[in-house]
């Protein structure tokens, strides 16, 4: 079983573990003097490093190691998706972090039954660190909440490829671009979208797709078309 993984802010030769992070290793993972561990700053490089000493609240680490990590997607993908009611939005974070994305924007849009605030923010980053730690990342994907619909379009700037998901359209404007640039996709709440938020998108240079004949609940829709341009920028191959 390799290591443990934690998230730190700054590395050096010894590294004091506290807060969250402590209470996980020492509470729930029951980790003493002598064990090993893997330490993550988001520079891209995993840590190694032995538990020297325990005092109350933190953990002395002694580094004796590091190496780069190859557990980081090529491809630039940034997901916006519509809050979206109850823990749903919690499961896309989490197999969004998972999938590969380096960037989360969660939104309130004109149909958007679900609403946000900062404890909830808060929750959805420590969702995306845990889903990281889980799948062997060595970075967080930054997880953003935008109060409008327009104000998520505004982030788009700058992505090559970007794919509008859409309930109402028959089919698809246009193909997937396969393992081309950088990516934007969005994705709606429970409610959808409105044909003015289509014809918004459109103007900030969004192809419509279509995810079949089927209405699929939001979650699916995020996590399947996210999949599917995973593939194509050549992450799942």
């Amino acid at each position: 079983m390799p290591p443990k993984r934690f998230f730190v802010e700054k590395i050096g030769e010894e590294v004091t573990l506290t807060g969250d992070e402590y209470r996980h290793a020492h509470t729930v993972l029951r980790l003493g003097v002598g064990d090993e561990v893997t330490l993550l700053d988001g520079s891209g490089r995993e840590v190694s490093a032995i538990v020297a000493k325990s005092e109350k609240g933190k953990f002395t680490l002694h580094v004796t190691g590091e190496r780069p990590s190859d557990r980081e997607p090529s491809a630039d993908v940034f997901l916006l998706v519509g809050a979206i009611k109850g823990d749903k939005t919690e499961l896309v974070v989490q197999k969004a972090t998972e999938l590969g994305v380096r960037r989360i924007g969660v939104f309130s849009s004109r149909y958007c039954a679900a609403y946000m605030n900062d404890n909830k923010l808060g929750r959805l980053r420590r969702v995306a660190r845990e889903a990281a730690k889980q799948c062997l990342r060595s970075r967080v994907p930054e997880v953003e909440y935008y109060e409008d619909f327009s104000h998520a379009m505004s982030a788009s700037r700058g992505y090559v490829n970007k794919l509008f998901a859409c309930e109402f359209l028959e089919k698809s404007e246009g193909e997937i671009p396969d393992m081309g640039g950088s990516y934007c996709l969005v994705v709606g709440s429970e409610g959808g979208f409105t044909e003015e938020e289509f014809k918004e998108a459109k103007a900030c240079g969004f192809t419509g797709v279509s995810l079949g004949k089927r209405i699929l609940r939001a979650e699916t829709a995020a996590i399947a078309l996210l999949s599917v341009v995973m593939y194509r920028a050549g992450e799942l191959r």
